[in-house]
Formats: C-alpha cells, sequence, structure tokens
C-alpha cells in the first residue's frame, strides 16, 4: 500500500480532546453523522484533525468492524491515483506486471477517507464522479466497469471549495454529490483554554512515548501558549509538546523554553475590521496602534474602576448586544497596557478572581478579542489605574499551572 494511503481495522478509536463550545458542538455532529451512511465533507485549516474526525467517524458507525482506509490526494501523482484508487489491469502502463486491486475495493462495507480533496485534478474529480453517482469500479486500462463496491465516503480539504469552484479548478457538480453533511473543525486559536488541556494531553503522550518525565508549565508560560495564535493548529501544539518533553528539564517549564515564535508573538490576532487596530510599521513586534474606545466602552471601563466585575458590566452589556466586539477589543487593550501584556494581571485589573482564567481566556478567543501579548511589553503604563497585583516586572511565582 501507498505510504500516503493506510488502512486501520479495529483499530483504537480517536479521541477529540477538549471542552469548548466548539468541540462539543463537534462531537454531536460526529455522532449523528456516524449513526448514517451519508457522504460526509469535512472542512478545517491544515492541521485541526480532519483524519482524526474521520477515524471517528468510522468508529461510531456500523461499518466499524471494517477497514477504514485513508488517502492523501496531494500526495500522489495524478497519473498514479487513479490506480492507486481503483486499481490497474496487468500491461495497461509501464511497470504495471500483475492485475492489482484498489484502495476503493479493499474498503469495500467499510470507509474510504479522501483528504486534501482540494487539491486533486479535474480529471480526477471527473473520475470520482462517475464512481460516487454508479459505485462502480473500473480499474485502469479494462475497457468496461469489473464490479461495485459499497463504501462510505469521507472526503476532506482544508480549500474554499466554493472559491475553487468560481475559479474554474472544482467540479461543482462533485461538490454537491459530496457535500451531503458537512462537519466543520474550528482552528485551535479559537478553541480558549482547551489549547493547555491539549498541551497536558501531549506533554503526556510524548513523556510516555519517550519514556521521559512530564513537564508541568510555569503560569508565564501558559499564558503565552494562550496568547499564540498556533498556525499549525493542533499538529503545532503536538510538535511543541514533544520538544519541551525532550528538552528534560528540571523543575516547571519557564517561559523562555518555549519555541521563539511562541515568545515573541509574531503571529497577529485578527481585529474586527470596525477597529483601527494594525500593528505599526513593517515589524511583526512592533508595538500595536491604540485601539480607540466609545462612549460605552468608557463608560464600562469606569464600572470596573468603581469595583463592579468584568461579567455583570461587560459580559452582560455584550450579551445584550450593548457592546460590540471593537469596544470588547477596545477594553481588553486598555486593560493589557495597564498590565504590560499581563492576563493574569488584567484578571485583578477587572475584578475576577483567580479561577476564572480559563474561563476569561476562552470567552476573548470565542469573541476573537484576544490580542497578542508582546506588543504591550515595551509600553510604559498609562497610571490611570493600579492592578491589585504585582506588576509584570516583579518575577512570576513559580508554581506550575495545573488544570
Amino acid at each position: 500500500m501507498s505510504q500516503t494511503a493506510h488502512a486501520f481495522v479495529g483499530a483504537e478509536a480517536p479521541v477529540l480532546v477538549g471542552e469548548c463550545a466548539g468541540i462539543v458542538a463537534l462531537r454531536d455532529d460526529v455522532s449523528a453523522a456516524a449513526r448514517t451512511h451519508a457522504k460526509v465533507l469535512i472542512l478545517g485549516e491544515t492541521g485541526t484533525g480532519k483524519e482524526v474526525v474521520a477515524r471517528l467517524l468510522h468508529s461510531l458507525s456500523p461499518r466499524r468492524s471494517r477497514a477504514f482506509v485513508a488517502v492523501n490526494c496531494s500526495g500522489i501523482p495524478e497519473t498514479l491515483l487513479e490506480s492507486e484508487l481503483f486499481g490497474h489491469t496487468r500491461g495497461s502502463f509501464t511497470g504495471a506486471v500483475r492485475d492489482k486491486l484498489g484502495l476503493v475495493r479493499q474498503a469495500d462495507r467499510g470507509t474510504l477517507f479522501l483528504d486534501e480533496l482540494g487539491e486533486m485534478s479535474l480529471r480526477m474529480q471527473a473520475v470520482l464522479l462517475r464512481f460516487t453517482e454508479t459505485g462502480e469500479i473500473q480499474p485502469v486500462g479494462a475497457d468496461s466497469p469489473t464490479g461495485h463496491t459499497d463504501v462510505r465516503l469521507i472526503t476532506a480539504t482544508n480549500r474554499d471549495l466554493r472559491q475553487r469552484i468560481a475559479d474554474g479548478q472544482f467540479r461543482e457538480d462533485l461538490f454537491y454529490r459530496l457535500n451531503v453533511i458537512q462537519i466543520r473543525i474550528p482552528p485551535l486559536r479559537e478553541r480558549g483554554s482547551d489549547i493547555l488541556l491539549l498541551m497536558e494531553h501531549y506533554l503526556g503522550q510524548a513523556a510516555q512515548s519517550h519514556r521521559l518525565r512530564q513537564p508541568t508549565l510555569m503560569p508565564a508560560a501558559a499564558d503565552l501558549l494562550m496568547a499564540y495564535q498556533w498556525p499549525g493548529n493542533v499538529r503545532e501544539l503536538r510538535n511543541v509538546a514533544e520538544r519541551l518533553v525532550l528538552q528534560e528539564r528540571v523543575g516547571p517549564v519557564p517561559a523562555d523554553a518555549l519555541p521563539h515564535e511562541i515568545r515573541d508573538g509574531r503571529t497577529i490576532v485578527p481585529v474586527p475590521a470596525s477597529t483601527s487596530a494594525q500593528p505599526t510599521g513593517g515589524r511583526d513586534d512592533a508595538p500595536r496602534t491604540a485601539v480607540p474606545a466609545s462612549a460605552i466602552a468608557d463608560a464600562l471601563w469606569r464600572r470596573m474602576d468603581a469595583g463592579e466585575d468584568f461579567w455583570s458590566v461587560v459580559g452582560q452589556a455584550f450579551k445584550a448586544r450593548e457592546l460590540t466586539r471593537a469596544d470588547l477589543t477596545a477594553l481588553v487593550d486598555r486593560g493589557l497596557t495597564e498590565t504590560r501584556g499581563s492576563y493574569r494581571a488584567l484578571l485583578a485589573l477587572f475584578n475576577l478572581p483567580e479561577s476564572d482564567y480559563k474561563k476569561f481566556h476562552a470567552f476573548l478567543y470565542q469573541q476573537r478579542c484576544n490580542l497578542p501579548v508582546a506588543p504591550y511589553r515595551a509600553r510604559r503604563p498609562h497610571g490611570s489605574r493600579t492592578p491589585a497585583v504585582a506588576p509584570p516586572s516583579v518575577p512570576v511565582d513559580p508554581t506550575p499551572f495545573r488544570h
């Protein structure tokens, strides 16, 4: 079998780690789809775990006792992909010294997972469309179909297929044929405190795999992991976890042990278009320009300054749609300016207990109002308010972060 294709029969079911609203909804979608035999299209950025979701679908379905065959469509040249999927006859091309059964037959009564669907050529899309309509298998070199197969087809892509259709790069009829059930996987940057749950999960896995001690995180390191935008999603986080385990560091992991891209905060958080918050100059780590606050944001800031807490003042106003995402971003920007980028100090500034740390982070991530901390560290505080905690220049309590 090709290195870009693999099969599982009776393999252990994968697990979706996380507690955020997006993952809870994803589990529900997977559970509902698994009860059917309908085609499923999985959408998500690179590294979000599309194959994990596909395998979970299979493991929960009536087909779980049969094969799960996964094919990476971008990893096989077009000239070989048709042969890999549908097989070939002896002598059909140079090197075809014997008849070969394709992966579709190997997945009979099981599940066929086609990853990177958006990279498939138009010619192969036509071949796949014919198969989805008839279920007939015609090996390369055969004059006619040689039989039928019963497979559950799951496809996945990180591409915008509707845009690919508009650009003439993807067949609209194939899209509608495959898009019976659609499942979207949220990117890691939108999963809030799931970042720390996943980090603990993969630290444990890496420690067990390498037979090394599982490290814990210092609060400052946890803050940076939460603030980072994870362009490589779960795949990148898993890599970072393994690197931390292999350091074999004595004691909790400090912030300066994290990769430089996480320490520098070089991934810019999307800011609502209605605000003017953009990096200045051409450097990613340059200080941000001030986010203009509205009259309502100023009023809410004064209420928190008087002792009211963030949830009762800001949370309720946002839920009632009295506060826009731009206003919320402005409040967070103002707070981080006061705390020099410390989200933990921001809790005290917003009159919240330490126990609300993960809940607060998750709320900001869900509303896409979390901001990278690096640009605030070079700023001097305005001095209008003094957080009831030690300023960021004081060393962080080395107590390891625990869930």
